[in-house]
């Protein structure tokens, strides 16, 4: 099975600010749904929090959160109590045609967990300077920039550059 994962940062490794994220980039969301949709997105409980009612379950994949709490459900998730047990759930295509690929999307504690386990990387940087409270985990030398789409103006008036790694 394939293991993304993939996130937006500022240029010092801030993810999110009191369970939200800072900044609007229109561009990295359409690409967040573009690159999960018909995958597996694997998340923890608060990052299912953090997800307005109206996006929730993120439609056109197969919502997994990882929490510690064994009575929790939510209508439209599977329930999982590790990364572990999360990617097991996984391992089945939401559709027949599509491959195996799990998407961890958050957060920080998350990704940390699973970063043992991915194949890709999609990260977002984003050239701005916020206050946060969840940071980005750092993937070690192994990692190698296998695309990167440059630097490029964003709707909202940041600038980003979208990067995909490999190991």
């Amino acid at each position: 099975m394939n293991v993304g994962l993939i996130w937006a940062q500022t240029l010092d490794g801030v993810i999110g600010a009191d369970n939200a994220i800072p900044w609007r980039l229109p561009e990295d969301m359409a690409h967040f749904k573009a690159t999960t949709l018909g995958h597996s997105v694997v998340m923890g409980r608060k990052t299912w929090d953090s997800l307005p009612s109206r996006f929730r379950p993120l439609s056109g994949r197969r919502n997994i959160v990882v929490t510690r709490d064994p009575h929790w459900v939510a209508e439209g998730a599977e329930r999982a109590g590790s990364i572990a047990r999360a990617l097991e759930l996984a391992t089945e295509p939401l559709e027949p045609t599509a491959s195996a690929t799990a998407w961890v999307i958050g957060g920080g504690e998350i990704y940390r967990a699973a970063l043992a386990y991915a194949t890709t990387l999609w990260v977002t940087e984003v050239d701005t300077t916020v206050d946060g409270d969840t940071y980005a985990p750092i993937p070690d030398p192994g990692w190698e920039v296998a695309e990167d789409r440059g630097w490029q103006s964003s709707s909202s008036g940041l600038c980003y550059r979208i990067r995909r790694y490999t190991r």
